[in-house]
């Protein structure tokens, strides 16, 4: 329960600033708890009920009955990558639109006369629907671009992220927070092979210090990303149309400091990678 609640306290934060109150969070985690026991805790041969998830919920069965018979709600949100991300992806990771080094090559912003490679041309490869002015003039404001005077379109891939609004960036929030909790709970679980969930602890720093192993810990992020990114692009290109190709994979890389002001629950000592 100390881990449960040092996990919960930066949600909790975040869910004040918002105007998100305890009983709003109370009535969403009673629904949590009776779909997660339902889906994810059957008997073997038998029919769930509504007092065994009232049993190994502590919910009350007339609540239990109650939410197993409502429209579910907290599915609503979509996992599905915005345009935004799935054109930086392509742009970062495909062999059409990098150089020699991995790196995004500028493109024309409109179609050339041969039909050559152009920012046009990769918005139009992921969406007929959305204008290529439109996102240039957004990633513009964002500074995830520039324009020179050639009208030749450059990338800033370390600038990009989602559009301040923020649905999108809740989703965001949500998917990621998710699956590293998910990951974290498996490897607890011991539900098989153990996921990659690891982590660099050193305390007793100085603030010029964290902030040069913050840089650090951008380059080397963003470097992983990168890489990553252009062989789950080449994968997601082989398995296109296969039966078996249900999974989704996500892979992510943080890092976090503050004041040493807090008790630290947990035995970690420096140098410690966990």
């Amino acid at each position: 329960m100390s881990a449960v609640a040092r996990l919960l306290r930066p949600l909790v934060r975040l869910l004040i600033a918002h105007g998100i109150t305890f009983p709003m969070l109370s009535n969403l985690l009673k629904a949590l708890y009776v779909d997660s026991a339902d889906r994810d805790f059957p008997m073997d041969g038998k029919r769930q009920t509504d007092s065994r998830i009232s049993l190994i919920t502590g919910v009350h069965r007339k609540d239990v009955k109650r939410l197993r018979t409502a429209p579910s709600e907290t599915q609503s949100a979509t996992s599905a990558p915005s345009i935004g991300a799935q054109l930086v992806g392509l742009w970062i990771g495909s062999p059409d639109y990098i150089d020699a080094d991995g790196k995004p090559i500028p493109l024309p912003r409109s179609k050339p006369a041969d039909g050559g490679r152009s920012f046009e041309g990769l918005v139009e490869s992921v969406s007929k629907d959305m204008r290529p002015r439109t996102i240039l003039d957004e990633w513009l404001r964002l500074g995830l671009v520039t324009v020179d005077a050639n009208n030749i379109v450059r990338l800033d891939s370390a600038a990009f992220v989602p559009d301040e609004d923020l649905t999108q960036l809740a989703q965001y929030f949500g998917r990621n927070t998710h699956d590293h909790i998910s990951a974290a709970a498996h490897n607890l679980l011991g539900d098989g092979k153990p996921y990659l969930e690891r982590s660099v602890f050193y305390d007793k720093l100085t603030p010029q210090s964290a902030e040069e192993l913050h840089d650090l810990a951008r380059d080397i992020g963003m470097e992983a990303l990168v890489r990553l990114n252009k062989a789950a692009l080449e994968k997601a290109e082989q398995d296109e149309g296969k039966s078996d190709a249900t999974r989704r994979m996500n892979f992510g890389v943080y890092y976090f400091d503050t004041e040493d002001d807090e008790p630290d629950t947990s035995p970690e000592e420096n140098g410690d990678e966990k």
